[in-house]
């Protein structure tokens, strides 16, 4: 009798077996950890916001803080020419945080940006309410994140967090 060379058919349904059990176990660490990456880059998508707004502020007194996202970025393509920096154009984020999708928000790593100006007297805008939340709750983030014209970073655990709700917000540490 011939001895055949190869695997038997149960030999594959074990190995394969094991690889789906090997799988239900990583993927969940694996959605677990984007989720955990998505939110940092949110906080940080909100504290770069925050700087970015105080340089504006600085910049242009006249305007106070921005009138919204697009402003801070560089829309006109000003800045890679060597030319200086303007209210509208004031080069302090890049495109993709300023003006991915329609103004006043903008979107990154999985969150959305919104963005609004507080108008003061005189035309001066004297504060602003960004927000960060997941664009699909519980797959691409779990946190809300947000900041006011004092530049501290809160969160609400679960988000999404609104405007509104911001002040009242637990700080990020």
């Amino acid at each position: 009798m011939r001895k055949q060379k190869g695997f038997s058919l149960i030999e594959l349904l074990i190995v394969v077996a094991i690889i789906l059990i090997i799988a239900a176990i990583a993927i969940p660490n694996l959605l677990r950890a984007r989720i955990a990456a998505n939110e940092a880059s949110a906080a940080s998508g909100v504290r770069t916001i925050n700087t970015a707004e105080v340089s504006y502020y600085s910049n242009w007194p006249g305007t106070g803080f921005s009138l919204n996202l697009v402003d801070l970025g560089d829309v006109a393509g000003i800045c890679a020419g060597g030319n200086a920096p303007t209210a509208l154009n004031a080069c302090l984020l890049d495109n993709v945080m300023a003006q991915d999708g329609n103004p006043p928000n903008s979107g990154k790593s999985g969150y959305i940006y919104i963005y609004a100006s507080v108008a003061g007297v005189g035309g001066i805008n004297t504060g602003y309410v960004l927000t960060s939340n997941a664009v699909t709750q519980l797959q691409t983030g779990v946190k809300g994140f947000c900041a006011v014209q004092d530049a501290v970073v809160r969160f609400a655990n679960p988000g999404p967090i609104a405007a509104g709700a911001c002040a009242a917000a637990q700080p990020l540490q």
